[in-house]
């Protein structure tokens, strides 16, 4: 499957409902990056009229998380992945747009390339920041992605 912004947006329909209803979006994605963008509303924001910080993580994981399973299906192997740590630190209020950057595509892939190799589950810690419309970062979370190819 080719992985594109409207193809994973559509996914998170079915999926992921609770990010698809508080307006989490792909923007873009490629072997190394991807934009995931999430906007400041009524049904996303805590009692301090800014963003809810389970929504930016959603938004952070999914940044990573795509780049994973894009990874995942490049390698044309069955492998399994699981979020087994994460760090979130928060800078200022998320208000109006943010975009969610993640940049760790090519640690990913080498991380799954080290697990066929020596079949072994590999960690790699990933980081998606978040940027406010004045490109300040607003939170920066970082998640250890645990990866194995199933046998």
């Amino acid at each position: 499957m080719k992985f594109t912004p409207r193809k994973i947006n559509f996914f998170t329909l079915f999926k992921l409902p609770s990010a698809y209803i508080c307006g989490i979006k792909v923007k873009s994605i490629s072997d190394e990056k991807s934009l995931v963008t999430v906007k400041h509303r009524w049904i996303n924001q805590n009692p301090f009229k800014s963003m809810f910080w389970a929504v930016q993580g959603m938004s952070a994981e999914l940044a990573t998380g795509i780049l994973v399973m894009q990874a995942i299906d490049k390698s044309n192997r069955k492998v399994s992945m699981l979020v087994t740590n994460m760090n979130a630190t928060f800078t200022k209020k998320a208000t109006g747009r943010i975009v969610f950057e993640c940049n760790d595509g090519l640690a990913i892939k080498a991380a799954i390339q080290k697990s066929v190799e020596t079949g072994e589950g590999q960690t790699v810690l990933v980081t998606s920041e978040g940027i406010n419309k004045d490109g300040v970062s607003v939170s920066k979370f970082q998640f250890e992605w645990s990866l194995k190819v199933k046998t």
